[in-house]
């Protein structure tokens, strides 16, 4: 089990771990979610010779947070571990916040990587619906807070999308679309039977998609 650090530039707790060497994959978790449930996954990607940083939210405080805020995390958590470049990405909401780093911090980012689709914040009630490890309600709070439109892709980056087939949060449908509106450069890998937990419930058949198209790329 690898420990959760805690990163606090100017008082923000910023949850993370690294694990493996080699080129850097960044993962950032889900609505509410802390760090521990991409832990399998995070473990067998960083077994190819990858490292794998996960990051979580940062908590709740009296100021508004923004996507850019939160984007800006994920890139003091890379300079705290001195990774300069690396493929960013995440689960739903983490995959919102990676589209946001690609396009503010677009020399920092290889390529993004989307664990389901995120096109409209999801209600609480939603949310409450799925059962999931750890879930934070401050944390999704803020989260539903910090929420914008679908940010676009950032110019001239590869993306993948690995989506569960059974996804009720981020359906299969929106990574569809994502990939009709830049073919040249989105690809989509689904997870047959995955549910909006399949980075944890289908743990093999996300991390073969990773490793198989970073492998590739």
């Amino acid at each position: 089990m690898v420990d959760t650090q805690i990163f606090e530039p100017d008082g923000r707790a910023i949850p993370f771990t690294v694990e493996g060497a080699g080129p850097a994959v960044v993962l950032i978790a889900g609505h509410g979610l802390n760090v521990a449930y991409l832990e399998l996954l995070a473990h067998s990607v960083s077994e190819e010779d990858f490292q794998v940083v996960r990051i979580g939210s940062r908590r709740p405080s009296d100021a508004a947070v923004s996507m850019n805020d939160l984007a800006q995390d994920v890139v003091d958590v890379m300079d705290h571990l001195s990774v300069s470049n690396a493929w960013v990405g995440g689960h739903a909401f983490g995959g919102a916040v990676a589209r946001v780093v690609a396009l503010d911090h677009h020399d920092r980012v290889n390529g993004v990587l989307l664990l389901g689709v995120d096109e409209a914040a999801p209600s609480a009630e939603a949310l409450a619906a799925i059962p999931a490890p750890a879930r934070d309600a401050e944390v999704d709070a803020l989260q539903i807070a910090a929420w914008q439109a679908p940010a676009p892709l950032a110019e001239g980056l590869p993306v993948l999308v690995v989506q569960g087939t059974d996804d009720p949060i981020a359906p299969a449908a929106n990574g569809e679309k994502l990939q009709a509106s830049a073919p040249d450069r989105v690809s989509v890998v689904p997870v047959e039977g995955g549910g909006y937990l399949f980075p944890f419930t289908h743990m093999g058949a996300t991390s073969w998609a990773i490793e198989d198209y970073l492998d590739w790329d």
